[in-house]
């Protein structure tokens, strides 16, 4: 990509982040600027997800009802968490993202922040999960000035145990390589997998009451979504926690 339609993108990207309106309209903001600029690589995308959803990649992943396979991993400082730990503190919207040098996720991670106090007056919290060691992860949380925490998945190995985890083909390997985004660099192997963008909404008992994943991951789950998700998941570990109390 030349410095022109390079100057042009990181533009349209700054408007789409900051623009007056929902998160599915800046994304599609967003993803028309790089059809536009770089339509190669909207192409291989394009591509891409023809091949996982013809495979329904993603589908196999925990649905709403059933538990939500527990974690312990590092944060962008490199403390271990669990999810039982996170649950403790109310019901938890658990979010993977590709990686900080994704603006898709950059995007969505900033009006996920920006959505802070509406999320906390729903009684919920939002941890993001993502495949990069732990400097690109403290990276992403910066730039997006994300006030949740940030784990990070060594080798994509919680992804591929929730069935999310795809290699990105050898079109995009060479795109992305030729835009100076090589992923080993950031994941520290060769892999050059990618786990796939979704949303879990998971009540403090750890039930999966929400769920988002689309092998298009230009698309993500609206904050409305998420938050009226939350709602419910809080009502729920209310009526949880009374059936326990035997009131």
């Amino acid at each position: 990509m030349t410095a022109a339609p390079a100057e042009a993108l990181a533009a349209a990207f700054v408007r789409s982040r900051d623009m007056d309106a929902a998160l599915g309209e800046r994304l599609e903001a967003y993803s028309n600027a790089v059809r536009e600029f770089i339509p190669a690589y909207a192409d291989a995308v394009d591509q891409l997800v023809s091949r996982l959803s013809s495979s329904g990649a993603g589908l196999e992943a925990p649905r709403p009802g059933e538990p939500m396979p527990p974690f312990v991993l590092p944060d962008e400082r490199g403390r271990l968490t669990s999810l039982e730990s996170l649950l403790q503190n109310g019901p938890i919207a658990i979010t993977f993202h590709r990686g900080h040098w994704c603006p898709w996720c950059r995007i969505s991670a900033s009006v996920m922040a920006q959505a802070r106090r509406d999320i906390a007056a729903a009684r919920g919290q939002i941890a993001a999960i993502m495949p990069e060691r732990q400097r690109f992860a403290m990276e992403f949380k910066s730039s997006t000035k994300s006030p949740f925490p940030v784990f990070t998945d060594v080798d994509n190995g919680y992804a591929l145990s929730l069935n999310l985890a795809i290699w990105v083909g050898p079109d995009l390997e060479r795109l992305l390589s030729s835009f100076g985004r090589s992923l080993p660099d950031y994941q520290g192997n060769e892999a050059w997998m990618l786990p796939i963008p979704a949303t879990f909404v998971i009540a403090r008992d750890g039930i999966v009451t929400a769920r988002f994943i689309d092998p298009d991951f230009r698309r993500r789950m609206s904050v409305e979504e998420l938050i009226a998700a939350l709602e419910a998941a809080s009502k729920r570990g209310a009526a949880h926690s009374t059936r326990l109390s035997g009131r």
